[in-house]
């Protein structure tokens, strides 16, 4: 989050500054002006388009429909012609960025109890509590990011169904949820080497770590490098019963030791993240992929298997050469011993008006069973 930066505005011909919050750890717009019901959306937007922000002192309800109002514009926008599969994915991330930072404009107060002091305004109180901590004064963030706040905690809430636990897990803001169930239904079926110990390398909300101890793993460690995403995983294991059994740990990839069984679910697609949670898909130079296959061999028992959970969009956008995961898994000293595969079932992967819908529309997700090669 941006910590310590500070929004500055004149209200009233008075110079008023708060404290600035964004996730995205976006600077805090240097123009901004107070607005309320009598904005048009035309006006807003245009004023975003040109880099200026909108502090909201209307009604809330106005500040949702007139945000839907700039987000249809902004839709509205042409898309640009692309040449290959990597153009396309490219030209869609540019246009995402793009929207975001334009309707990330619209802001909101929030008080230093983090209520919004604006009329029809819900409480969110919870919600902001649970992504930023306690509060600390007065701030002000983007109405988008506050929403966003808000889906999460009902997403915490609630909850997502997982049936390979035959529960709930509860993903908490900022860290990914376990909506694509194909790569858990993978690890639910896929044959045990062992059942004294493994390794979960990037556990997040500590779902694959669940399912390997409902499975009858003994002993699971999970790691993970996010303090969010510990907090998360400790909460869903301890809903589910299973917190005997996940010895929790914060590391960057690996716990000391070895495992008959290393199990890891990094980030498929090789590209910059704009935001804390897009780490957990958007991996720079396949960082993690790579830290993972090198090490595996140094906390892998010598008859025991890495799991390696992973995507082909990748490939199938070009952003990686296809025999480029072969050629690492052959470098890191690691044979192939098996391979299951599952298509996806997320609605993207069937939506022909989806920008990217090719790759999507031939994407598999395969668990790769990896072992020591023989010397």
């Amino acid at each position: 989050m941006s910590d310590g930066q500070s929004i500055e505005w004149v209200e009233r011909g008075e110079p008023q500054r708060a404290r600035w919050r964004s996730e995205s750890g976006s600077a805090p717009p240097r123009r901004v002006v107070v607005a309320d019901d009598t904005m048009t959306a035309d006006a807003a937007y245009r004023l975003a388009c040109e880099g200026t922000a909108l502090l909201w002192r209307g009604d809330f309800q106005n500040a949702r429909q007139l945000l839907q109002a700039m987000a249809r514009r902004a839709d509205r926008r042409p898309r640009k012609p692309a040449a290959t599969p990597a153009d396309a994915f490219h030209l869609h991330r540019l246009m995402q960025s793009q929207r975001a930072r334009t309707l990330g404009l619209l802001l909101m107060p929030l008080d230093e109890h983090y209520a919004v002091p604006l009329r029809r305004a819900p409480d969110v109180r919870r919600a902001c509590e649970e992504a930023y901590g306690p509060p600390d004064g007065a701030s002000v963030t983007s109405l988008r990011e506050l929403l966003g706040l808000v889906g999460a905690h009902e997403w915490r809430k609630k909850g997502v169904e997982i049936p390979a636990l035959r529960g709930r897990i509860h993903p908490h803001y900022g860290v990914f949820s376990p909506v694509r169930g194909e790569y858990v239904d993978l690890v639910a079926k896929a044959p045990l080497p062992g059942k004294a110990l493994a390794f979960d390398i990037g556990t997040g909300t500590g779902v694959l770590a669940a399912v390997l101890a409902q499975r009858g793993v003994a002993r699971v460690v999970a790691t993970d490098q996010d303090p969010r995403a510990l907090a998360c995983a400790h909460e869903n294991l301890q809903r589910l019963g299973l917190q005997q059994q996940v010895e929790l740990m914060q590391a960057d990839l690996f716990p000391p030791g070895r495992a008959p069984l290393v199990v890891c679910n990094p980030p498929w697609v090789p590209a910059r993240p704009s935001s804390p949670i897009e780490h957990a898909v958007y991996d720079p130079d396949s960082r993690m992929l790579k830290g993972f296959l090198a090490g595996v061999v140094h906390h892998l028992e010598p008859d025991g298997e890495a799991w390696l959970v992973m995507s082909d969009l990748a490939e199938h956008l070009e952003l990686r050469p296809r025999d480029a995961l072969a050629q690492a898994i052959d470098g890191a000293g690691l044979v192939v011993v098996g391979r299951l595969d599952a298509r996806p079932r997320h609605p993207r992967a069937v939506d022909p008006n989806d920008p990217l819908h090719g790759a999507r529309s031939r994407e598999v997700t395969s668990l790769w069973r990896l072992a020591l090669r023989p010397d």
